[in-house]
């Protein structure tokens, strides 16, 4: 089965937003940019939010919904983010959460608090 680019790169950099292949939907790492390519406000609630909002409209364009996601990879710049960030991550999946790894990482862009790589499954 061929790969299929899914989701437009606004920023120009050298990867794809998603990629379909296999039956799996593979959604490159997401961070906390608006629909202006802005990243959102400091604290990582709003940018958790923001994030998963990004990921749930890349996977709208393909008729799916975030109960597609079967593994979840977060990555956090400050260690004492994790509770804040696990509230609002339970907000969009209240039940029935996919498998998930979440470690901390000293670099990501400028700004951002938190980065979100997804694998989904297209039925």
């Amino acid at each position: 089965m061929a790969k299929q680019v899914l989701g437009n790169n606004a920023l120009g950099l050298p990867f794809s937003p998603a990629v379909a292949a296999g039956g799996f939907i593979f959604l490159s790492g997401q961070m906390a940019f608006d629909q202006n390519n802005q990243l959102v406000g400091g604290d990582i609630t709003a940018q958790t939010k923001q994030v998963l909002t990004n990921i749930k409209n890349l996977l709208a364009e393909q008729d799916l919904t975030l109960d597609a996601i079967v593994k979840n990879t977060i990555w956090l710049t400050h260690v004492e983010d994790f509770a804040a960030f696990n509230q609002a991550y339970a907000e969009f999946f209240p039940n029935n959460p996919p498998a998930r790894a979440t470690v901390r990482s000293d670099l990501l862009i400028p700004g951002a608090r938190i980065e979100i790589e997804a694998l989904a499954i297209k039925d």
